[in-house]
């Protein structure tokens, strides 16, 4: 039979027990909530479908953490309901309670949407755009021929070229196109100040026909310096009621397959082969910079009718006010070309 004192005693080993037990879970607890975990910021996506395991996983084995435990901790106590897609960066010293309330909860960090480069093909655009979110570039291609979609922003699927701006934006990974395409239609409309409105008045010109003509720009030249003389020499000739004669409509209406645009390509029947047609085409042949849109809305003021690429074939151009001091230019750039293919075989 246990004497008084061994009874306290007991009680008292199971009391100390249950404190310390107690004060262990507390102390988890408050190190879960309160204890910077994350030795560096760690970065994530998480796809449709994707299991808290493999998130634990990767948090734990990949990401530098001070105390793994406390992180499958933290998740297991959200793991009721399914992650939330996106694309998530958790900041360095982060608790393990605010890296698992962050997935949980959808609190993402947004990525950067980089367009740029020649853009002049729909599926070019999809898979740019599809690539840095998640959407498929089916997705994407569809809601760029989407007129229905399209006319809720003003534009139609023969002039969304004008529509996108070529930028860097700021955007949440799961995003879909209609967010996108509010982003371009916000950027659209804060280039089109009433200063650059009055400019494209002064050239005779609505905000569409800005937008194609900067896309033959484009499309003749990534030198950004050359840019205004290039609108000027179309501009003349739109005033003079000369044919533009742009070599880019003609490869468009080939959807860009010829490597050089021959004598037998300019006969195509189309509204953009502007070897045939008077004035713009119908809509942009690809997506212009705004180096190309404000190229158009200030030109640079000369007498030029002509240009063709120079001999020297450094990305420039050679201008010239008659047909004939045009030919002279084409002449010796075709010299410089032949020279060159003879020399490569």
């Amino acid at each position: 039979m246990m004497t008084k004192c061994q009874i306290w005693l007991i009680a008292l080993s199971a009391g100390l027990v249950v404190i310390l037990t107690a004060g262990w879970f507390v102390g988890r607890k408050i190190y879960d909530r309160k204890a910077s975990n994350f030795n560096a910021a760690a970065e994530l996506f998480i796809y449709p479908g994707q299991e808290w395991s493999e998130i634990t996983d990767f948090l734990t084995d990949s990401c530098d953490v001070r105390w793994k435990a406390s992180v499958r901790r933290c998740i297991a106590e959200v793991s009721d309901n399914a992650p939330k897609p996106g694309h998530y960066v958790i900041p360095e010293g982060s608790t393990s309670t605010a890296a698992a309330r962050m997935l949980s909860h959808g609190w993402q960090t947004p990525v950067k949407l980089v367009l740029s480069g020649m853009m002049r093909k729909r599926g070019r655009i999809a898979r740019k755009i599809s690539a840095q979110m998640l959407l498929d570039s089916a997705t994407v291609a569809s809601a760029l021929d989407d007129a229905e979609l399209l006319k809720t922003f003003g534009f139609r699927p023969d002039n969304v070229f004008s529509l996108i701006i070529p930028d860097t934006y700021e955007v949440l990974w799961t995003d879909g196109m209609e967010e996108i395409l509010r982003r371009q239609k916000q950027a659209y409309d804060a280039f089109w100040t009433a200063e650059n409105l009055e400019k494209a008045r002064r050239q005779g010109l609505t905000q569409e026909e800005v937008s194609v003509l900067a896309s033959i720009v484009k499309g003749e030249t990534n030198y950004e310096p050359e840019m205004p003389k290039i609108a000027g020499v179309y501009l003349n000739r739109l005033r003079k009621g000369m044919k533009l004669q742009a070599d880019p409509t003609v490869a468009f209406c080939y959807d860009y397959s010829p490597n050089r645009i021959l004598k037998k390509h300019l006969k195509i029947e189309s509204p953009y082969n502007t070897y045939r047609n008077y004035g713009l085409p119908p809509g942009p042949i690809c997506v212009p910079t705004k180096a190309c849109l404000e190229a158009v809305l200030n030109p640079d003021n000369h007498g030029y009718l002509y240009f063709c690429a120079s001999p020297e074939m450094n990305g420039t151009h050679l201008f010239a006010s008659t047909f004939i001091a045009h030919m002279k230019n084409a002449r010796a750039f075709q010299r410089a070309l032949t020279n060159k293919l003879r020399n490569a075989s």
